[in-house]
């Protein structure tokens, strides 16, 4: 018969990596959007993706269903590592050259749109999981043709802003930036690129200068409200950013979305193009946890928060958690001998 003193340390060992197992298993938030001016895919999310309000909201969720407006903080190629003009196709700028995105591009003129006008702007990119990194913001070029599907050539070839560590304020990097005068509708196009991965996030904003037509309703970010209601229908988890096991993406895991693995885009069955490495997989939903949980500190501080990197942290934990229960194993059935 086992003593008492052996039957607590087999208790004690039982316990750790149960303990530890919790703590690796919990999501952390995703990572952003931009919402002023508002994201194709914020306008979305914020008209709610089972009836969305605009004719163009609801036709790229013929295209690609609600999901990807659940997921509306993950328009991302993980190694892009600064070849976005390499790796994301013409065409397929809006969705990241993902599949899962590809109502995003849809070429069309009345996406809700944000006023803008020329000069001074502050800017305003919604962070779920803020990272060091920098934000570059591209301008179409005049006799832009929103009709017609963008390229990198519609685009102005530099920034007209480009911000590294931006200040993170109530959940949100904002930057100041001076825009270049246009007329009518155009589009601001961001890149975010991590400086602690080779990951980097897109975004299309659509926008409307004086002394054009407007088309199109006026677009409205995600309220915070929206973006908490819907947070448990994300497919989107990043547990440490360690991966979850067969997506593979080189920073952060997906228990859902499209499971890519952040390559060259390759032909997709539809026609288009996806990342090498992507499968469509069914959703899986899973809660997201709150700004300061994703970057203890990091709400309303003054820059980004480090968070993920290579994942070790977790991969560590989970080691020590196997290794522990394999012991509390051994020591059990040593117990049991010993009491036979």
């Amino acid at each position: 018969m086992s003593s008492p003193r052996t039957a607590a340390a087999v208790l004690t060992l039982t316990a750790v990596p149960l303990g530890l197992s919790g703590v690796t298993a919990a999501p952390a938030a995703a990572h952003g959007s931009m919402t002023d001016p508002v994201s194709r895919v914020s306008a979305c999310h914020a008209e709610g993706p089972e009836s969305p309000d605009s004719a163009a909201c609801a036709a790229a969720v013929a295209a690609g269903g609600t999901q990807p407006f659940y997921d509306w903080n993950e328009v991302n190629i993980p190694d892009a590592a600064g070849r976005h003009r390499e790796i994301v196709p013409d065409g397929r700028l809006c969705g990241a050259g993902r599949d899962k995105y590809r109502g995003l591009d849809l070429a069309r003129a009345d996406w809700p749109a944000s006023p803008m006008a020329a000069g001074k702007h502050t800017f305003r990119y919604r962070a779920t999981a803020p990272h060091r990194g920098s934000i570059a913001l591209y301008l179409t070029k005049e006799g832009y043709d929103a009709a017609k599907p963008l390229t990198w050539a519609d685009l102005e070839a530099e920034p007209f802003v480009k911000v590294t560590d931006p200040k993170l304020v109530d959940g949100s990097y904002v930057f100041d930036g001076t825009v270049p005068a246009r007329s009518g509708r155009h589009l601001v196009y961001s890149v975010w690129q991590r400086s602690d991965s080779p990951e980097a996030f897109y975004t299309c904003s659509d926008v409307v200068f004086g002394g054009g037509v407007p088309t199109g309703p006026t677009a409205s970010a995600p309220s915070e409200r929206r973006i908490a209601d819907d947070a448990a229908r994300s497919t989107v988890s990043h547990g440490g950013h360690g991966g979850d096991g067969g997506h593979g993406d080189g920073g952060h895991g997906h228990a859902g979305g499209d499971g890519h693995g952040g390559t060259h885009p390759t032909p997709a069955p539809d026609g288009g193009t996806r990342p090498a490495g992507q499968a469509e997989a069914s959703p899986v939903p899973v809660a997201t946890a709150s700004p300061a949980a994703a970057a203890p500190g990091a709400a309303g501080g003054p820059h980004l928060a480090t968070t993920g990197g290579d994942g070790t942290a977790v991969y560590l934990a989970a080691g020590g958690a196997v290794a522990l229960g394999a012991g509390a194993v051994l020591l059990l059935r040593a117990a049991r001998r010993r009491s036979a």
